[in-house]
């Protein structure tokens, strides 16, 4: 990606190096583990399992460590930046055209756990975004972790950025609550994963829709970026992860989609540009 010398989005919280003392109230930290470890195995999104801890507690205290400024200032919080401010430009027009206005999203950078308004976040859980206070929240060690999973390059990163910047748009349109409001009236665990399903892979198509009007903008793809962002989304197929541990995938346990459908929904986005042609829920 040319990303080098872009803006860079000020709506960055740097929460590395910092640890935090857990409110007295809500899930402890050793209940919090084995709920995410459990919806890991048994099939669970852990987006959800975070979701049940929202208003659930009270405040946290944050004990912070001094700042090293070479982490503050490494290249790949950059990237993370101004990829963030790509989105927040594109979001913006895409909104500004249908007369409404886009409230950014803050991005928070974290090591192993962070507190959040939806509970703790956990490194082994991925990148997230919490409806509760209207934040990304993101390990900078998953970039290592895409690349084991087969999904190496800066734009693979650049995918999940934009995938939980979908999410956030989400929010900002009201598709999250009714998604939450019927998965609170679904008959069964596997129409609440179907559900979920379908808010990953709209999420995966806005991440289409953004690459698709910034490189009109500003011609920010290389050779090989579109491999890199197709490969990022099957990478993190829940047919793929199913296998990578050693279980038969069942479709009745997914909660974002198979590495076809994630790629598909992706390079729907890509090619359209419109975020009309994301309507995965209809």
């Amino acid at each position: 990606m040319r990303w080098r010398g872009r803006r860079q989005s000020s709506n960055i919280e740097d929460r590395r190096g910092q640890g935090f003392i857990r409110s007295k109230r809500g899930a402890g930290g050793g209940a919090m583990i084995l709920l995410i470890l459990a919806g890991l195995f048994f099939g669970e999104d852990v987006q959800k399992i975070l979701s049940l801890f929202v208003g659930g507690g009270g405040q946290s205290q944050v004990q912070t460590a001094p700042a090293n400024s070479s982490q503050q200032n490494d290249e790949l919080s950059q990237f993370v930046a101004t990829v963030l401010a790509e989105t927040e430009d594109t979001w913006e027009g895409i909104f500004a055209n249908s007369g409404q206005r886009y409230q950014a999203p803050v991005l928070v950078l974290y090591e192993n756990q962070v507190q959040s308004a939806c509970g703790v976040g956990s490194a082994a859980s991925g990148p997230f975004y919490c409806p509760g206070d209207y934040k990304i929240y993101i390990d900078l060690s998953f970039m290592q972790e895409l690349r084991r999973m087969g999904a190496p390059g800066d734009f693979a990163f650049a995918y999940v950025i934009a995938h939980e910047v979908g999410h956030h748009v989400q929010n900002l349109v009201g598709i999250a609550r009714d998604v939450r409001q019927q998965q609170a009236r679904a008959s069964s665990k596997t129409q609440s994963n179907g559900l979920q399903v379908k808010m990953e892979l709209q999420a995966d198509c806005f991440a289409g829709v953004w690459i698709n009007h910034t490189e009109k903008r500003n011609a920010i793809l290389e050779a090989g970026d579109i491999q890199e962002g197709m490969e990022a989304a099957a990478a993190v197929g829940d047919d793929r992860i199913m296998r990578s541990a050693g279980r038969a995938p069942r479709r009745e346990n997914f909660t974002h989609g198979s590495s076809q459908e994630r790629m598909q929904w992706f390079q729907r986005g890509m090619q359209s540009g419109d975020i009309q042609s994301c309507q995965t829920f209809g």
